[in-house]
């Protein structure tokens, strides 16, 4: 499966007309068939067992990783087929920008998950935490290192009072 997106590129740059291309290194399995009715972030997935199949040609990439606790999944949205830029997200009721928001019908349908790694074996990941539906294309893995992201004068704009709803809320027709 690949994913390609036309680019054009300008004196050594890329803009919109050649080509980015991402090939899935795996695949992330989960107990969610189905996007609706699934946990809208991974507060809300508390210890939901999933596992990452990895390509066996990318085996060799794992080495070390059993030594965090976390990592940063990045997918592809697969079901996701169209967007809007503006939407009306599950904390909300009122539209927002998508890029203010981190709703899967994007632009380039990329999700972002951070999961607890509970142990590998061989080429497939046990994770936990898991609020990604059941076949979707894995894009990349990176450890999560809590000293590289900024912890304080974290603004949250809208959500900032809606947040601690995110356990509550399940996905809908709007995925």
């Amino acid at each position: 499966m690949n994913f390609t997106t036309p680019v054009k590129k300008t004196a050594g740059k890329l803009c919109d007309m050649d080509t980015i291309e991402f090939h899935p290194i795996g695949v992330i399995h989960s107990p969610y068939s189905n996007p609706i009715g699934m946990p809208i972030q991974t507060q809300g997935a508390k210890n939901t067992p999933g596992t990452i199949t990895l390509n066996e040609q990318y085996k060799e990439g794992l080495l070390d990783l059993d030594g965090f606790s976390h990592l940063i999944l990045l997918y592809h949205f697969h079901l996701s087929k169209e967007y809007k830029l503006t939407v009306k997200p599950y904390l909300d009721d009122v539209p927002h920008g998508v890029f203010a928001t981190r709703a899967p019908k994007r632009p380039n349908p990329i999700g972002l998950s951070i999961v607890r790694l509970e142990k590998i074996e061989d080429t497939v990941l046990h994770i936990l935490d898991v609020d990604i539906v059941d076949g979707t294309p894995l894009l990349d893995i990176k450890p999560y290192v809590p000293q590289f992201n900024p912890s304080s004068s974290i603004r949250s704009g809208w959500l900032t009072d809606k947040a601690s709803f995110a356990t509550e809320k399940k996905s809908d027709t709007r995925i």
